[in-house]
């Protein structure tokens, strides 16, 4: 028996992406496979590592944990849409680069996007804010030093370019 599609219109970093999926198809499935963004990571698949994290309406969301017909009528950024309109890093990508919070990368891209919405939340985090707001967040290569200085680094960069 063959399984049942489902038109859904994505709307990923301000580009409409119409698709055809099965019902159960997750978010990061038709991210990747569905629209060729293969910027956002699928690691655990079970939503405790953080690796798939992707903004829908603003807020971090794990995208493993989501179906894509759930998505529709929802803003949805990815890593890919975290760069400036000019095509040059946003502060918290930026931050990254300073700080190198980043080994193997993989996790790097649900680092980004949870950053990226705790500081719009909280611009001016504290140390533990800082650490607080990547907690969700696993990386297996790194200490979490040079991450949480990137968070405070990417604070610092925003406040500077509000100025």
């Amino acid at each position: 028996m063959t399984e049942q599609l489902h038109d859904v219109r994505l709307v990923i970093n301000g580009t409409t992406h119409d698709v055809q999926v099965p019902a159960r198809r997750l978010l990061s499935d038709a991210i990747r496979h569905d629209c060729g963004l293969t910027g956002t990571h699928v690691g655990c698949e079970h939503g405790v590592c953080g690796a798939c994290t992707v903004l829908v309406d603003g807020r971090p969301t794990r995208s493993c944990l989501m179906f894509a017909v759930s998505a529709v009528d929802t803003e949805i950024t990815t890593v890919e849409g975290l760069t400036e309109a000019d095509g040059s890093l946003s502060p918290v990508q930026q931050a990254f680069s300073d700080c190198h919070g980043l080994q193997c990368g993989f996790c790097t891209p649900g680092f980004l996007t949870t950053i990226t919405a705790g500081l719009r939340e909280n611009p001016t985090p504290t140390h533990e804010e800082c650490r607080d707001m990547i907690a969700g967040n696993l990386c297996r290569c790194t200490g979490y030093q040079n991450i949480v200085k990137a968070v405070e680094r990417a604070a610092e960069i925003q406040a500077e370019l509000s100025r």
